[in-house]
């Protein structure tokens, strides 16, 4: 019986080594920084050779961590512990995304936030959500997990499963939703 045991036991080891092509190489990023700020700056109008003109700040990412993968054929950076985005608009209104984790995909534009995403805008609306998508070619914001958007000027509670909307939540699209309106009595 015990040999019948140790049989059973020795025989469910895998002892197979992984070879050639179906063998995973190991991904190693090229370059890790802590605590990390970078700045994103345009000039306000075109520069000539031997212009100088003042720049306008676009956003401000922080984390205490980045993974730099650039090195690979699909490019991208890891936040691993954390981001912030604080995004300028043109009259220098802040607008804030924090997650616990993001990927920046540098070939696709697309921005992977995950964990925890809350985005704030400058005039107070508040969205929370698991995982936010956000391209940054066509500013489009959207994710298929629960969310919950909170809007004080007008005293709306929304949630639901899945969204899309741009940038200044001038187009929104909810998915399967539900909320709470506050409606003043005459």
């Amino acid at each position: 019986m015990v040999f019948a045991m140790a049989m059973s036991f020795l025989g469910c080891e895998d002892q197979y080594k992984r070879v050639g092509e179906e063998k995973a190489d190991p991904v190693y990023p090229q370059g890790v920084a802590q605590d990390y700020v970078l700045r994103y700056t345009e000039t306000v109008k075109a520069l000539n050779t031997q212009d100088s003109s003042d720049t306008r700040l676009i956003a401000v990412l922080r984390s205490p961590v980045s993974e730099d993968y650039t090195n690979l054929r699909f490019k991208y950076r890891t936040f691993p512990k954390g981001l912030e985005v604080k995004h300028y608009d043109e009259q220098g209104r802040v607008s804030t995304i924090v997650a616990d984790s993001a990927i920046i995909y540098d070939q696709t534009n697309l921005v992977d936030l995950r964990g925890n995403v809350v985005m704030e805008t400058f005039d107070g609306k508040r969205l929370e959500a698991e995982q936010l998508y956000w391209d940054r070619r066509s500013e489009w914001i959207f994710t298929e997990s629960r969310f919950t958007l909170s809007n004080p000027e007008e005293g709306t509670v929304l949630n639901g499963r899945g969204m899309d909307f741009n940038r200044d939540f001038t187009y929104f699209n909810a998915h399967k939703t539900g909320g709470e309106m506050l409606v003043k009595e005459d």
